[in-house]
């Protein structure tokens, strides 16, 4: 890793938020979506939606590697949501860089959704203390469900430092 940074989006980082975004949610549903539904998550389709995100009071963030987008997130009050990180560039700590800096933007108890299928996801939440909560939606057109997290501990990992 080289130089970590994160940061609030802005009009010149927004296109990189959606192609992140795009990139990592496409490749992510692919196995369970329709083809048509995937191909639908277009850079240009996840830039109007982050605007969305922003206008409806949601903080969004861009990690970036040496100048390189690697991951986002979005933080409202407590909840955490659209962490994803490029398909290309997983498994190097990004994931979890996000995820406590989200925990650490949250005011009050973090929470969060997970699609039951996504085990490496799962893995990495409950390995920071999320732990599930009961609350689940199913979508049964896709056959996938997501299931409700919440940290269970006293103080976020940002914070302890």
């Amino acid at each position: 890793m080289g130089r970590i940074e994160i940061s609030r989006a802005t009009e010149r980082t927004l296109p990189d938020i959606a192609r992140v975004h795009a990139e990592s949610w496409r490749a992510s549903h692919k196995p369970f979506c329709s083809p048509a539904f995937v191909a639908a998550h277009t850079a240009e389709r996840q830039e109007r939606f982050f605007r969305a995100e922003e206008a409806a009071g949601k903080a969004v963030y861009l990690l970036t590697d040496d100048g390189v987008p690697a991951g986002v997130v979005t933080v409202h009050e407590n909840r955490i949501e659209n962490l994803y990180v490029a398909p290309g560039l997983q498994g190097r700590g990004y994931g979890t860089r996000l995820l406590h800096f989200a925990m650490d933007a949250c005011s009050g108890t973090p929470e969060l959704t997970v699609l039951t299928n996504n085990a490496r996801a799962i893995r990495m939440y409950e390995k920071n203390g999320f732990a599930f909560t009961g609350k689940r939606t199913d979508y049964p057109a896709t056959g996938v469900s997501e299931a409700e997290m919440r940290w269970q501990g006293d103080a976020c990992p940002a914070r302890e430092r």
